[in-house]
């Protein structure tokens, strides 16, 4: 049995996968507790996985509401860069050593304390491979990091293994050469229940967890779009608060909902292109409608993807509802973009990522044990 501190941090999305692995680490028998914001103590513990709060690292909390440079800054500053994170991880491992770090991609300070620490260390990219390295870390994001001595692909490059819990073949990164520690597993998710479609068609509407300007008046026009259609929806709001949108009587509204009741009986989800719901309604064959909330995270390169590979049609988070109305309405008939999705559906059900993920780590834990001197 081994010891394994798992990093992540209350970015929505990127939580599960986390979850995932580390529920079948500890099925395996080791022993994983979970360093993370304090306000993921419920969510981590439900789980079974034993949880410690950030101490020193700087608050966050994904619904503040901010936007312009103010919001840039939150990320920029805090919760990818900040080096306090890497005090609370150097002060976990001195309380209690682990024999492995599983750390998210994106928490710089905390990859650079662990890797310092000299505990064996995984990487977990939780969206796109080529986003993190042509996107997330060429961007303003990568130029504060290299400033505070956390150059993101150095970093990542150090690791023994850089985790890729994604669709390999939507992620364009595959088509370029990879470094030597890099794996992918598949999409990291709870097996799908099979189900019907519903008549009248069921619509699935679901924006980010993470508060982005902008958002509110996006799903405004989303709900407008659907008044007049033929349609029943249930909508997730998210960092929106249901009281600032007004739904029609097709529309059923809630804060949040899991997805897993609600995806089996859809017939299409217009998301924002976040890699968590977009994966999850792949997984279950459907098509997307995808608004990206922000330019410089996944979401743009995420939405371009799927649609290139059949199985989405993008529109801006500022389309009319006349324009949303009329993509919902073509993504609801029968097409080849619900053959692309249904395809896409079998290969990642196909893949049980936490499984392979975990196969890795064990792999390394392996060799670090047989390294050591023996007795």
């Amino acid at each position: 049995m081994a010891r394994i501190l798992a990093v992540t941090w209350d970015g929505g999305g990127n939580v599960p996968p986390m979850l995932e692995i580390a529920a079948e680490l500890r099925g395996r028998g080791h022993e994983v507790r979970v360093l993370g914001h304090p306000q993921q103590r419920d969510t981590v513990e439900e789980t079974g996985l034993a949880f410690v709060a950030y101490r020193q690292d700087r608050p966050w909390s994904p619904l503040e509401p901010a936007s312009g440079s103010r919001f840039l800054s939150k990320f920029l500053f805090g919760v990818f860069t900040d080096p306090k994170a890497g005090d609370d991880v150097r002060d976990e491992l001195a309380r209690l050593p682990a024999d492995l770090a599983l750390v998210d991609s994106m928490r710089l300070g905390a990859l650079r304390a662990a890797l310092a620490s000299g505990v064996p260390t995984a990487v977990l990219m939780h969206t796109l491979h080529r986003y993190h390295t042509h996107g997330w870390s060429r961007g303003p994001i990568g130029a504060v990091a290299a400033l505070r001595g956390m150059r993101p692909g150095r970093l990542w490059n150090a690791a023994d293994r850089v985790l890729v819990a994604t669709d390999r073949d939507l992620d364009p990164a595959a088509e370029h050469h990879l470094a030597g520690n890099v794996r992918y597993t598949g999409v990291v998710q709870r097996p799908v229940r099979a189900g019907t479609a519903t008549e009248p068609p069921l619509v699935l509407v679901s924006l980010s967890t993470i508060f982005f300007d902008g958002q509110a008046a996006a799903l405004q026009a989303i709900l407008t779009s659907l008044e007049t259609l033929p349609v029943r929806a249930v909508v997730t709001t998210g960092a929106v608060d249901p009281d600032v949108v007004t739904a029609p009587a097709n529309v059923e509204l809630h804060r949040y909902l899991p997805h897993d009741e609600i995806m089996p009986s859809a017939s299409l989800v217009v998301g924002h292109g976040g890699h968590a719901t977009t994966m999850r309604a792949l997984a279950h064959g459907l098509p997307l409608l995808l608004l990206p909330m922000h330019p410089l995270l996944d979401q743009p390169m995420i939405a371009k993807a799927v649609a290139a590979a059949g199985a989405a049609r993008v529109l801006p988070k500022t389309a009319r509802p006349e324009e949303i109305r009329g993509a919902i309405s073509g993504l609801l008939g029968e097409g080849p973009h619900r053959a692309a999705a249904g395809a896409i559906g079998v290969r990642i059900r196909r893949s049980n990522g936490a499984v392979l993920a975990t196969d890795e780590l064990e792999g390394l834990l392996e060799r670090r044990h047989n390294a050591l001197p023996q007795a």
